[in-house]
């Protein structure tokens, strides 16, 4: 029943550390993804990968990259120095999917969990994806390549339910 699905941009590089008794490696990482609302900040999270993924976050993750990450999301609570218990949510990792890693032929390998794929596009499309940026912006200013070139989805978070009216104490359904 707990399955998320978030559009993230890394905040830190992945560190590894390996557990004491059989040595499995456990990646973590900071990311950040947009609010709901366009007022709202943006939210920070841990990303905590395992074993393969992991080592995949090590070799594959750079700090400013976009990311789609699959996974459960849990709740810590942890005592800070002054003493104060606070919950943390944490995120484990199940599949990491880079988002713009290619056009053609780009959905089938980032379905599959970062450990099945290849290696070759992922390095690559990291070093080339200013250059890949900044070539598109001039040919937008030209009215028939503008017309060509599909724009990227925008995602509608609004809630589902409608503001009510003041006063109104009772549930619309």
């Amino acid at each position: 029943m707990n399955h998320c699905l978030l559009e993230v941009e890394v905040l830190e590089a992945p560190q590894v550390r390996y557990t004491q008794d059989n040595q499995t490696p456990v990646a973590e990482m900071a990311v950040q993804f947009e609010g709901l609302r366009p007022d709202d900040p943006p939210g920070q999270l841990k990303v905590v990968g395992w074993g393969n993924l992991a080592q995949d976050l090590q070799n594959r993750v750079q700090v400013g990259q976009r990311l789609m990450v699959e996974g459960r999301l849990r709740m810590n609570t942890v005592t800070r120095q002054d003493g104060v218990k606070e919950k943390r949510a944490e995120f484990t990792l199940a599949r990491l999917h880079p988002i713009g890693a290619g056009s053609g032929g780009g959905a089938a390998p980032a379905a599959m969990p970062m450990a099945a794929s290849a290696p070759a596009p992922s390095s690559p499309s990291t070093a080339s994806a200013p250059a890949r940026q900044a070539a598109p912006r001039p040919t937008r200013a030209a009215a028939p390549a503008a017309a060509a070139a599909p724009e990227p989805p925008t995602w509608n978070a609004s809630p589902l339910v409608p503001d009510m009216p003041e006063g109104d104490d009772e549930i619309p359904f």
